[in-house]
């Protein structure tokens, strides 16, 4: 009994010691936390304030290095927008070079084409000209009276005037001139007519029907001229052809004069050659009318019409018992007065 008492306190004991060491150690690890976590939360504090302190470093770089980075672009952008200024206007530049460029390209082809035709109506001449100076030897020429080189044989006279603009500004005060020193060698006319180069009469309602020659009517053709705006297609063969079939008869000895500065029409020879058909020789050679060609200067038109002109009444007088006479130059206008519509002209020479 003594013994199992004795081992039971000794339990009691034991036990009482390891419930004062238990709660021993839980004191001890609350002593610990006590002192310890402050330290601890101090400490990560200071390491957060550091890396808040950092990271504001590290902002203001970052932001200075924006701002840079911004200066930079703008000046770029400023950069681009001056030279895509600068493209625009060496584009411009470049549009203006090229049409320049089409232009005078455009020019160098018109003149190779007005230097062509020019080299082409050249030879077409001299053709005429040779055959013209052989069929001269072979056929037998008439004797005439002439007057100044013009044969003055005629008792009825056409004129035929070329009316486009470049006569009438440059050439009609002296087609006027010319006109009456023609008739001056005609003394007495049988009949008179006035046509444009395409057959249309001067004194309207007077187709087919001659004009009684006078004084009177002279003066009245001049003042007539003065206002007379007819259409021209600087082409006399047309007015040619018109003024034969309406006004040719076996019975009359008739002379065509043509005033004109140029010719536009597609061939010499094609005009040569209408001509030739209507204005047939007859037995002894004389062909229905004389023709004759009276050749103004160039006037404000292109000098190879002007040449033209010249080429083809040199050709056709030639072949039509006519003469053509080239006037060097024109009466010249000190001024010009539009007087009722009508262009007057004042002084020159």
């Amino acid at each position: 009994m003594r013994l199992k008492r004795r081992e039971t306190e000794i339990f009691s004991l034991s036990f009482l010691d390891v419930i004062c060491c238990g709660f021993g150690a839980i004191i001890l690890l609350l002593v610990l936390s006590e002192f310890g976590q402050p330290l601890v939360i101090e400490r990560s504090r200071q390491d957060l304030e550091s890396q808040l302190k950092r990271l504001q470093q590290e902002l203001f770089a970052i932001r200075g290095d924006s701002q840079v980075l911004e200066r930079e672009l703008q000046g770029r952008i400023d950069l681009l927008q001056r030279e895509r200024l600068n493209l625009a206007r060496a584009a411009g530049d470049m549009s203006a070079l090229r049409g320049q460029f089409d232009a005078s390209r455009q020019e160098a082809a018109v003149s190779n084409i007005v230097e062509n035709e020019l080299l082409s109506a050249y030879q077409e001449l001299q053709e005429t000209n040779e055959r013209l100076t052989q069929a001269s030897r072979s056929r037998r020429r008439i004797n005439t009276n002439a007057v100044g080189g013009i044969p003055v044989d005629s008792d009825y006279v056409i004129f035929l005037i070329d009316t486009s603009g470049s006569m009438q500004s440059a050439h009609w005060e002296t087609a006027m001139a010319v006109m009456r020193e023609v008739l001056d060698i005609y003394p007495r006319l049988k009949g008179l007519q006035i046509v444009d180069d395409n057959g249309r009469e001067l004194f309207t309602g007077t187709r087919g029907r001659w004009l009684v020659d006078s004084q009177s009517l002279r003066q009245d053709i001049v003042n007539r001229m003065r206002t007379w705006r007819a259409f021209s297609d600087s082409n006399p063969a047309d007015g040619i052809e018109a003024a034969i079939r309406t006004y040719w008869s076996a019975d009359r000895r008739i002379s065509v004069y043509v005033l004109g500065d140029e010719f536009t029409g597609e061939s010499i020879q094609a005009a040569l050659d209408a001509v030739d058909r209507i204005n047939r020789p007859d037995a002894g050679g004389r062909r229905r009318v004389r023709i004759h060609g009276i050749g103004f200067p160039e006037g404000g038109m292109a000098p190879f019409t002007n040449i033209r002109f010249a080429a083809l009444m040199r050709a056709m007088c030639e072949r039509n018992d006519g003469t053509f006479v080239g006037l060097t130059q024109s009466r010249r206008c000190a001024a010009t007065i539009n007087i009722g519509g009508i262009n007057t002209c004042v002084g020159g020479s």
